[in-house]
């Protein structure tokens, strides 16, 4: 009886060490510049970059994939083991299920994008509320996507019609660009690239909101098996590069 009961315990605990040194599946999605396919098929994007960069750093194994946002979250609420993924606003509801490290990015604010021929009409508007009450505009959202906590709420309550769609940001910019929504709320990192990559973009006007919150940090997100030990690593990791002096 004992023997079998210390049999147990060991391949328990050899199950847990084993998978403990198993490297983690790091998730992220489409979303250039951040990270995407180039027209080679090679993985890249700045924060690409800079999740590999504190993997290594961390001394952290990680075996990169990538995979659509919501089968990513479908994931983490499935409680899918050793499992990680870049770069996550914080939000109550993505906190039930994974954990996070400290920030590893700040966006700037987000900027409203528009078709030229509302441009005026959307200017008009001398804040969010306003703009998103107005009946005449319709609202062109990427479904499954967060952006940010306070949009998100405005969005919510808006009286706009609203286009929700599970399409990537470059398909989006583009249903803009041919008239099927009026405006979106746009990741200025995104439009800076997307703008330069797609022609067809170039008609679009940038407008700014003198009470668009604040850009919001973004964090690697975790499994909840992911050990506090190797969380404290990816944070040490993360905080010694971003008190590291850019060039």
């Amino acid at each position: 009886m004992w023997q079998k009961y210390f049999i147990g315990v060991i391949a328990a605990g050899s199950t847990a060490s084993a998978l403990a040194q198993a490297p983690l599946t790091v998730a992220w999605r489409e979303k250039p510049p951040y990270y995407y396919f180039d027209e080679n098929k090679v993985a890249k994007g700045f924060m690409l970059d800079r999740a590999r960069q504190v993997f290594a750093a961390a001394g952290v194994p990680a075996v990169f994939v990538n995979e659509p946002q919501k089968r990513i979250w479908a994931n983490f609420s499935h409680g899918t083991p050793n499992y990680c993924s870049i770069s996550w606003y914080r939000l109550p509801e993505r906190e039930s299920v994974a954990q996070y490290s400290v920030p590893v990015h700040a966006d700037l604010p987000h900027a409203v994008l528009a078709v030229p021929a509302v441009a005026a009409r959307i200017r008009s508007h001398q804040n969010l509320k306003s703009l998103l009450a107005d009946k005449s505009l319709t609202l062109g959202v990427i479904d499954g996507v967060s952006y940010g906590p306070e949009l998100d709420a405005l969005i919510a309550a808006s009286t706009n019609r609203v286009m929700r769609r599970t399409v990537e940001t470059a398909a989006m910019f583009r249903m803009v660009a041919v008239g099927r929504a009026d405006y979106l709320f746009v990741d200025r990192e995104d439009w800076n690239y997307l703008r330069l990559k797609f022609p067809e973009l170039q008609s679009l006007v940038l407008i700014d909101f003198a009470d668009m919150p604040p850009g919001l940090k973004r964090h690697i997100v975790c499994s909840r098996d992911v050990s506090a030990e190797t969380m404290e690593r990816l944070n040490r990791a993360i905080q010694a590069r971003n008190d590291t002096p850019r060039r």
